[in-house]
């Protein structure tokens, strides 16, 4: 069948059976996501301290929610046609004017932070209207993320018009009712579920995006340092925590909680994707802390904030996986998945610990620890799964 330059928008649940893979135009979409979360991660880098890591979360919810917003639309109503291709096209560059404005999100460049949020809001507000003007039975759906939308992105647009620091109380507000705007929308997600493999694999590839940065981190603390033991070794331990956290994340990614999304449980959906907010932001202040211990790596003692961004990090990616492993086995009530998730708890309570008690630690022996744990943990799962699946 011929398909034509212009479609309208389709609701694509016919095809939540089938094994539906991200397009050539949303990987592309991807990229200016890559280089959004390399800035931010410079940003951390150069500001690490409670105040930068505060500015860093701030900078990144945004970023990340607009990802979310053309993902969910995408795997409802994507045509790949002309139109669709144009408006995604307009809202990669719209991203990229929000990354521009990242270096200076919080001063200067606030005004043009928000003004680039609130042009990629409206544009997912078009493609959604669009949408429920072509597609009868999604139009209930549709109009409650036009509503809800539409009042966050108010919220941003009168921040333009306060100052600082009452300016990011109103983003906040904003993001509260757009990240809320959800809830209510248990009834019709029975009836218009998200495609069963094609959201697992976007974030996944998100997940990819912020353990690439992890690995850049890495590479770029090397090229700054002579090359000795201590910096070789420190390097290679944070390479192996990235290869952990792959690991602990892409052996237990499972479809169950879109599956309490068509049982009408969308609190328990929720719970499972923005847990993959605060997994995203784990997973790329760890690259920053790793580029920080390979600077001082050697027998020097990591200062304070240095410690507690590294440690941190790595406690709150570990307790984040905790919950998404435990929401993954909500439906199946299987014993194996709760004793994972007690795995990385207990993983992520002896990082906690390492960050409280760890001052006098030298910067080598603390990520040797930190990835040690780590590894443990993918051992102790592969443990429990050899077990289950009566594997020898």
């Amino acid at each position: 069948m011929k398909k034509g330059l212009w479609q309208p928008p389709r609701l694509r649940i016919d095809e939540e059976h089938e094994e539906r893979r991200a397009t050539w135009l949303e990987l592309f979409y991807d990229l200016v996501f890559v280089v959004a979360i390399a800035e931010l991660s410079h940003n951390l880098s150069k500001d690490v301290s409670l105040g930068g890591f505060i500015g860093f979360v701030a900078l990144f919810i945004p970023i990340w929610w607009c990802w979310i917003g053309a993902t969910f639309y995408a795997t409802l109503f994507d045509t790949d046609d002309l139109g669709d291709r144009l408006l995604t096209l307009l809202q990669m560059s719209v991203i990229i004017a929000l990354t521009v404005n990242l270096h200076h999100g919080l001063s200067t460049s606030s005004q043009g932070f928000a003004i680039a949020y609130i042009a990629a809001r409206c544009i997912l507000i078009l493609q959604y209207l669009i949408a429920g003007y072509h597609v009868t039975e999604a139009r209930p759906l549709t109009n409650w993320y036009v509503r809800g939308f539409s009042i966050g992105a108010v919220f941003w647009l009168v921040s333009l018009f306060v100052p600082i620091p009452w300016r990011f109380g109103f983003w906040a507000l904003g993001l509260l009712i757009e990240f809320m705007t959800p809830l209510g929308t248990g009834h019709l997600a029975v009836k218009i579920p998200p495609n069963m493999s094609h959201v697992p694999e976007r974030l996944g590839l998100f997940t990819i995006i912020v353990l690439g940065e992890s690995m850049a981190a890495v590479v770029r603390g090397v090229a700054g340092k002579q090359w000795d033991t201590a910096s070789i070794l420190t390097a290679v331990l944070g390479v192996s925590i990235a290869f952990s956290f792959w690991w602990l994340y892409f052996d237990s990614v499972d479809v169950s909680p879109l599956e309490t999304m068509k049982a009408g449980k969308i609190k328990i959906f929720l719970t499972w994707l923005y847990s993959h907010l605060f997994l995203a932001i784990g997973l790329a202040a760890i690259g920053v802390g790793v580029e920080h211990i390979i600077a001082k790596s050697g027998f020097d003692i990591l200062p304070g904030n240095e410690r507690w961004l590294f440690c941190g990090a790595v406690t709150l990616s570990l307790m984040v996986l905790s919950v998404i492993n435990f929401t993954t086995c909500i439906l199946d009530k299987m014993q194996t998945g709760r004793i994972l998730s007690a795995y990385r708890l207990g993983a992520g309570s002896f990082v906690l610990f390492l960050a409280i008690a760890g001052n006098n630690l030298s910067s080598v022996v603390l990520i040797t620890l930190v990835a040690g744990a780590c590894v443990v943990t993918v051992i102790l799962d592969l443990l429990a799964k050899s077990q289950l699946f009566g594997i020898d």
